[in-house]
């Protein structure tokens, strides 16, 4: 099975999610990078994932800068490379054989240049219910795990709820 890399235009995502947009408009685009990162690392470990997340330096010049956070690689770019640049670039490198890139961005034009690359593509959006659905999944297993604690220290063992279980079938019968 091919390993699974996620290339994430870090920027697109924070002008496409509405928690994000909402605290770029606020000036908090150092906040907005921050939850991009936790929420796509959860999503990376819950689903297997490699994820690289890559910013343009330009917003924040003079920083380029590759380092790893939570189990994440962020990549500032040079000053004069754009994400969109960089990213087309690692996805032709990394797509091989052994490797199956995908391009998380909605820029329709570099869409396009990393499919003909053979990476495959995820809008902003598509990744946001992605992201959604693995934290709805993370926060069902979270709770089943929390009441599996209460079922294993019940009173109660199964022959006794299973009598229990009888007894209010049978009741409910006498009801009708």
């Amino acid at each position: 099975m091919k390993k699974q890399l996620l290339i994430v235009d870090g920027y697109n995502m924070i002008g496409s999610w509405p928690e994000l947009v909402q605290l770029k408009n606020q000036n908090k685009l150092e906040d907005a990078r921050e939850v991009l990162l936790q929420r796509l690392s959860n999503y990376a470990k819950y689903e297997g994932l490699e994820v690289i997340v890559v910013f343009d330096a330009q917003l924040v010049p003079g920083i380029q800068q590759t380092y790893k956070k939570y189990h994440l690689t962020v990549v500032f770019t040079k000053e004069e490379e754009t994400a969109d640049s960089y990213i087309e670039r690692i996805a032709g490198e990394k797509n091989d054989r052994l490797t199956q890139v995908t391009v998380a961005t909605s820029d329709l034009a570099e869409q396009w240049l990393v499919f003909s690359k053979g990476a495959l593509r995820a809008s902003a959006n598509e990744l946001y219910k992605n992201v959604q659905k693995s934290e709805r999944t993370i926060a069902i297993h979270a709770t089943d795990i929390h009441f599996q604690d209460f079922r294993r220290n019940s009173p109660w063992n199964l022959e006794q709820l299973s009598k229990l279980s009888e007894k209010m079938d049978e009741l409910s019968k006498k009801k009708e």
